[in-house]
């Protein structure tokens, strides 16, 4: 039982661990349309909570976020340090984590349904876009006018895109990591007997 614990603990810590390098390494891929450039930064924690669950999935981000935090060149643009995460366009960042926890809620509770999940994810974009909104505002001397048309309303549709496409492939991750015995986050029941049968 202890070596069952074992495995599943360095299981988990090694998954997150390398969702965390995902985010350090597609994280600074970025085109720049403005004050806030088109990156793969939400693309790829919406995979992850796919990937881990809530959870872990938070953790991931975390540990990401630490890193840009203390200097490592991980935030969109190979920028990083204390300095990004206080300046004009840090309330996305620190907006990611509400961000994670509403999609991670929705993809927790319905990954097999896609539609739902996509609104679930469109959804807690609020999140990230109301804090990084009002700090943009604050920070940059704008009204929320401005700083919605500079930093929100360019990447409606982009964001659209990006969470059909999670939205599909997301599930697809998930059922094969649950058929293969490496997803060890949150399960029904009813999941469990089904797969474990498949």
């Amino acid at each position: 039982m202890n070596q069952t614990k074992n495995s599943s603990g360095t299981l988990a810590l090694t998954e997150t661990a390398l969702m965390a390098a995902v985010l350090c390494i597609l994280g600074p891929v970025s085109i720049p349309i403005g004050p806030i450039p088109i990156s793969l930064q939400n693309m790829i924690i919406f995979l992850s909570l796919y990937v881990l669950g809530t959870k872990r999935g938070l953790a991931a981000y975390l540990i990401y976020f630490l890193l840009g935090t203390v200097g490592l060149p991980v935030f969109s643009g190979f920028s990083g340090g204390f300095q990004k995460v206080v300046g004009p366009t840090g309330g996305f960042l620190v907006g990611f984590f509400p961000m994670a926890l509403i999609a991670g809620f929705f993809i927790d509770k319905w990954w097999e349904k896609p539609a739902v999940c996509a609104a679930g994810m469109y959804l807690s974009k609020l999140a990230s876009a109301t804090l990084g909104t009002l700090w943009y505002s604050f920070s940059a001397g704008v009204s929320i006018e401005a700083a919605l048309a500079a930093t929100v309303v360019p990447f409606l549709v982009v964001d659209l895109v990006k969470i059909i496409a999670v939205a599909a492939a997301g599930p697809v991750l998930r059922r094969r990591l649950i058929r293969s015995g490496l997803f060890i986050g949150p399960r029904r029941d009813s999941e469990k007997n089904s797969y474990s049968a498949a």
